[in-house]
């Protein structure tokens, strides 16, 4: 047999049955159309042979992994403008998945291991994306200008190993969901709401964005302690983030009044800051501002900033805001330097193994520089948060203690910092310790009204402790806090209503967050659950289906067996439900 190296593509339409069922005609049609106008071009242009075509899908050879890769992302690029317009029943998307690997020859056609995990890769991509193998990601990571996210090794049909993947993530993929804007306007909040655009950096050196960008979230940080403001959320201003936008359109999208904009100039010693305060309803400014000044006067001009917003917005603070949002923390320019870079690097897209190392790293260091600095601390504590999860470090069963530790000691040196008690919420919920969660969160709360993250970790307590009727009205807020973060909220507030008997809200609320995140497995289990309860076999089994696709490994009981129910009956309830629909629990 003739055997040679190729990277092999294998693209796919969503849904493909679901459409020819709805218009046959209409949908080859289109198809054809895109396949000409679209894709075709995109293949070619990139040396690309399209060794066969499989019906709803392509398998697509290249000599290239490069150009393989350039030819996926500009396809699914390409498809996503071209549905833009279209009304969603009407769109075409597809998912792609890419291989290198060794094929064997037969023909003009392709065989073997190669082009067979390149298709379990396409099964595992989302709709508009692309999943690639490790093979791929080695090959491109230093020379293209795209994004991927570490999957972690994957269990994959008639594959005899388990596959690492990776995750294409879209300049999108972190916007906010396609209908937002386009929904009508959400009433105001019954005080002064604001959202702190992410600053614009000017410096030469894009580099610095990190610390533009950490600016922005440590006015986000002061405002979000301010009882009576509301303040959206970090994760949804910064969708904003590089784009062109009209103020007034992002204040309407996130049902605000007012927005705060500016731009940062770091040049050596030197930082200029300015900053304009801005009504959403009519793009008048209502306050604006020029700071020249050395480095080490940064904490100052946040102060000043924050001082002025709550000034001209009337609103009144009570003694502890007032001590509350006088920048604290650190004096140290450098410390506060690496801390903001560890901060950058732990919440960017980039989540891997290589990532916590570089984050880590800068948080040892601003602690290093001032030993009482509390925020690097605990930085450092959620980056084994999430190693505890992820399993990057060499043994990440050490570290939740870790990071237990880690968030005692930054409390200590800043008792005020909610981040920290939000922080020492989560390594509580992983240990399953209701009281310390709870008061945690609590405490979070209480220094920061507006900390979205916080109330959803609130609202677990009450699902898992057995009170789902108080977890929802938290729950809600924190999605009206941080919209664009919708599927993180949705399976919570599912499950709420599932632990509650409410299984038809609950199915709607699964429903929700898979369309905004296809490749969940997990929504999808709990949404079988809830069929099961309201005697929809069919419709739970096809969902299975769907979710045994995603994660051939998916096991419900071990699932069930890591949520901390204090009441075994609230865990039953799924169980039950499968059981209803004559599903595998």
């Amino acid at each position: 047999m003739d055997r040679r190296l190729a990277a092999i593509l294998i693209a796919d339409v969503v849904g493909y049955s679901r459409l020819i069922r709805a218009d046959e005609e209409g949908t080859i049609a289109a198809l054809k159309v895109m396949r000409a106008g679209l894709i075709d071009p995109k293949i070619e242009a990139h040396h690309g042979r399209i060794v066969k075509l499989m019906g709803d899908g392509m398998l697509v050879e290249f000599s290239s992994v490069v150009d393989a890769v350039n030819a996926a992302v500009e396809t699914q690029q390409a498809v996503s403008e071209h549905n833009a317009d279209l009304p969603k029943d009407d769109r075409i998307e597809f998912r792609i998945g890419i291989n290198l690997g060794d094929v064997v020859i037969d023909g003009a056609d392709i065989q073997g291991d190669g082009v067979n995990i390149a298709a379990r890769l396409e099964g595992l991509a989302s709709p508009g994306g692309i999943c690639v193998s490790g093979s791929v990601h080695e090959q491109v990571r230093d020379r293209l200008d795209v994004t991927f996210e570490d999957q972690g090794e994957q269990e994959v049909k008639n594959i005899g190993r388990p596959v690492r993947v990776w995750q294409w993530i879209q300049e999108s993929a972190h916007s906010l969901p396609a209908s937002f804007g386009d929904s009508a306007p959400m009433p105001l909040p019954d005080k002064p709401s604001i959202v702190v655009l992410p600053f614009d950096n000017m410096s030469r050196d894009q580099d610095q964005d990190y610390f533009s960008d950490g600016i922005s979230e440590d006015i986000i940080t002061d405002l979000s302690k301010v009882s009576g403001l509301f303040v959206i959320a970090r994760n949804s201003a910064f969708v904003y983030k590089g784009k062109t936008f009209h103020v007034p359109d992002v204040c309407r999208e996130l049902g605000v009044r007012f927005a705060l904009e500016g731009s940062i100039r770091k040049a050596g010693n030197r930082v200029r800051v300015t900053a304009q305060l801005i009504d959403g309803s009519s793009g008048g400014h209502l306050w604006a501002e020029r700071y020249d000044r050395e480095l080490t006067d940064i904490f100052e001009v946040q102060d000043d900033v924050t001082q002025h917003i709550v000034g001209a917005l009337e609103v009144t603070l009570n003694a502890a805001e007032k001590a509350l949002i006088v920048t604290g923390g650190t004096t140290n320019v450098d410390a506060h330097d690496n801390f903001l870079k560890g901060r950058a690097l732990m919440f960017g897209l980039k989540r891997d193994r290589e990532m916590f190392e570089q984050s880590t790293a800068c948080f040892r260091r601003a602690i290093t520089l001032d030993p009482n600095y509390g925020s690097p601390c605990a930085g450092l504590g959620m980056a084994y948060v999430l190693d505890h999860n992820n399993r990057w470090s060499d043994a990440p069963e050490n570290s939740l203690d870790k990071a237990g530790r880690l968030m005692a000691e930054a409390i200590e040196k800043d008792a005020n910092d909610p981040f920290a008690h939000y922080g020492a919420a989560l390594v509580a919920m992983f240990r399953k310790d209701f009281a310390n969660w709870a008061s945690s969160a609590d405490r979070a709360l209480s220094l920061s009204p507006n900390f979205a993250l916080a109330l959803n970790v609130r609202s677990i307590v009450y699902i898992y402790a057995g009170e789902p009727g108080k977890a929802i009205p938290d729950i809600k807020k924190a999605m009206r806090l941080d919209p664009a973060q919708q599927s993180h909220y949705m399976h919570f507030l599912g499950t709420a209503y599932f632990v509650d008997g409410d299984y038809e809200t609950a199915a709607a609320s699964f429903r929700d967050r898979i369309a905004i995140n296809p490749t969940t497995d997990l929504s999808r289990a709990f949404l079988a659950s809830a069929l099961g309860h309201l005697n929809d076999p069919d419709e739970a089994r096809r969902t299975w289906r769907e979710l045994k696709k995603i994660n051939p490994a998916y096991s419900f009981a071990e699932h069930i067996d890591r949520l901390p129910f204090r009441n075994c009956a609230d865990a039953e309830k799924f169980a039950d439900g499968l059981h209803k629909a004559d599903l595998p629990e």
